[in-house]
């Protein structure tokens, strides 16, 4: 075991475990952030998806040890007020259906409006092609993140 001070979402935790951990199982077991969803463990399927200073990662196959001093930052730290832009629109869209891939949409959509404000939309399907929703929303995500961009 090892101690590690994280920052995320603002704020630094304190963590004791073994330095091979991903950081999805941290932020989930011991933190208690829990909106990082385990999909598929081995980095493929998007819906683990965080920010680490900015870029989007996908954190299950992410070992804490790592980390060092980047910020991270989940779905529970994108807004306060679930007032993102990005936010806002999957909700004008109705974009969720399980919901469950929806915080790893969301968090790889913020990072490419972040670093693209006006995609293309070749550009939204590019970056979002490695985002699996198995209930199919893929055009309304697509849509979503335009509004977003208008935002």
């Amino acid at each position: 075991m090892a101690k590690y001070n994280l920052k995320i979402n603002g704020k630094t935790r304190a963590v004791d475990v073994d330095p091979s951990t991903p950081i999805l199982w941290v932020l989930r077991d011991h933190l208690q952030l829990v909106g990082t969803k385990y999909g598929c463990g081995i980095a493929q399927c998007g819906s683990c998806t965080i920010h680490l200073n900015g870029t989007a990662m996908r954190s299950c196959m992410l070992p804490v040890s790592s980390i060092g001093k980047s910020e991270i930052t989940t779905i529970e730290g994108l807004s306060e007020k679930v007032d993102h832009p990005v936010q806002k629109a999957w909700i004008e869209h109705d974009v969720a259906q399980c919901g469950y891939c929806q915080s790893g949409q969301i968090m790889t959509a913020a990072a490419l409006l972040r670093d693209n404000p006006n995609p293309s939309e070749e550009d939204i399907e590019a970056t979002m092609s490695g985002n699996i929703c198995r209930c199919g929303t893929y055009l309304r995500i697509k849509e979503a993140i335009i509004t977003a961009s208008k935002m």
